[in-house]
C-alpha cells in the first residue's frame, strides 16, 4: 500500500468520522430549539438567534475534518512522495 492510497483512505475516513458528531449535533440542537420554541412561542427570536450561532459553531468540526482531509490528498501526500524518492 503506498502512501498515496494510505493518504486517500485516511482522508475518507476523517470526512465519514467527522461528520457524523455535526450531524447528530446539528439535529439535537435543532430539536432543542424547536422543543423551546414550542413552550415559549415569545422567545423565538431570541432562540432562533441562539440556534444559528451554535449551528455554526457546531458546522465548523466538520469544516475542521475537510481541511485535514483536502491537507491529506493535496498537500502531505506530495511530501511524502517527495521524501520516499530521495533514499538514505
Amino acid at each position: 500500500m503506498t502512501t498515496e492510497m494510505l493518504a486517500i483512505i485516511v482522508a475518507g475516513a476523517t470526512i465519514a468520522i467527522g461528520s457524523i458528531g455535526p450531524a447528530v449535533g446539528e439535529a439535537r440542537a435543532a430539536a432543542a430549539a424547536l422543543e423551546a420554541m414550542a413552550r415559549q412561542p415569545d422567545l423565538a427570536g431570541r432562540i432562533t438567534r441562539t440556534l444559528f450561532v451554535s449551528l455554526a459553531m457546531i458546522e465548523s468540526t466538520a469544516i475542521y475534518c475537510l481541511l485535514v482531509s483536502i491537507l491529506l490528498l493535496f498537500k502531505l501526500v506530495p511530501l511524502f512522495e517527495k521524501a520516499a524518492t530521495a533514499g538514505p
